[in-house]
């Protein structure tokens, strides 16, 4: 493995051939907005991209998509965006595990799979990253580019509310802003923050009124079970930006949601609010993720098992 600067990463993509782009399962605004910018910036080049993710890209980010049909082709060279660990390819596994040639994240808990890895643990967003990379190569950013870099960043920082959006951050935003005056940023701030079916309204609802409180109210748990759909019929796959919800209490300090997308299989989302690495809480469990914003999955064990298991761990932290 090679750990590459931003300089050698904007020659190495400009030497790539023929690329699959893989993002994570269950796609977010950073991956997606990673990926497509990505594939765009191959596509002026006049070379071929694709993007290839395990689950469907989610409607709300049709904006970001590109106007050309993907294309079907054998790779040349295949990279990862926004992907800490090759499980996270979710069932592309078996066809790309130990196949990547350069990975660009920005996960702390990244396992450094690739053969080639630019790794930034300190950038807010991959997008804020690859802002950095395509400047390198003297790429002239586009609507959709600018598009997707802003949606990574604004999404992986909360719209800018989260600790990791700093002045670096603002700096790119207002330099893509800048550049594209005519873009509506604030349309797609409404629909990533504010805009929500009325079913997953429903779902908060539920959610919020069977909050549970831990260790002294510095723990909330939440559960978007199979239960909290089917009352407020809302697809389990659709339940993604809820992890908000739990540090919404005053006095919390790690907020965990619990999401379960099928019987029996448990998706953990932990947040923190102020200075504990939940990342590393999470690595205990089997994920990982940012300091302040982690995950893991659960399968084989009850509901009260795993709040044992989390509130075990979350404890010895606290």
């Amino acid at each position: 493995m090679k750990q590459l600067t931003i300089e050698q990463t904007a020659d190495y993509l400009k030497n790539c051939e023929d690329v699959h782009i893989l993002i994570h399962r269950s796609p977010d605004g950073d991956c997606i907005g990673a990926g497509y910018s990505l594939q765009a910036v191959f596509r002026l080049l006049g070379k071929r991209a694709k993007v290839l993710c395990a689950d469907p890209i989610p409607p709300r980010f049709d904006y970001l998509m590109p106007k050309e049909p993907e294309e079907d082709f054998a790779p040349k060279c295949i990279i990862s965006t926004d992907v800490s660990d090759e499980k996270l390819f979710g069932s592309l596994e078996p066809i790309y595990g130990g196949k990547v040639e350069l990975c660009i994240d920005h996960h702390v808990s990244n396992l450094l799979y690739a053969q080639n890895v630019l790794l930034e643990p300190n950038a807010a967003a991959a997008c804020e990253t690859l802002y950095k990379v395509y400047r390198a190569m003297g790429i002239r950013f586009t609507e959709q580019i600018a598009m997707c870099l802003y949606t990574g960043i604004a999404t992986d920082t909360g719209c800018f509310k989260y600790s990791n959006a700093n002045a670096d951050t603002h700096m790119y935003t207002s330099e893509i802003m800048r550049e594209f005056p005519d873009i509506r940023y604030d349309l797609i701030n409404r629909e990533m923050f504010t805009v929500k079916s009325r079913g997953a309204l429903q779902a908060e609802m539920l959610m919020l009124a069977n909050m549970e409180y831990h260790c002294d109210g510095k723990v909330t748990l939440v559960w978007a079970t199979q239960d909290v759909c089917l009352k407020s019929g809302v697809d389990p796959k659709d339940m993604e930006g809820i992890t908000s919800i739990s540090l919404q209490p005053e006095g919390v300090e790690i907020g965990l949601t619990v999401r379960e997308p099928e019987p029996g299989l448990y998706k953990v989302s932990m947040r923190s609010a102020k200075d504990i690495n939940v990342s590393a809480l999470c690595a205990q469990l089997g994920g990982g993720g940012h300091i302040k914003a982690a995950g893991c999955t659960m399968t084989d064990c009850t509901r009260d098992e795993v709040r044992e298991r989390l509130l075990a761990v979350v404890r010895t932290a606290l």
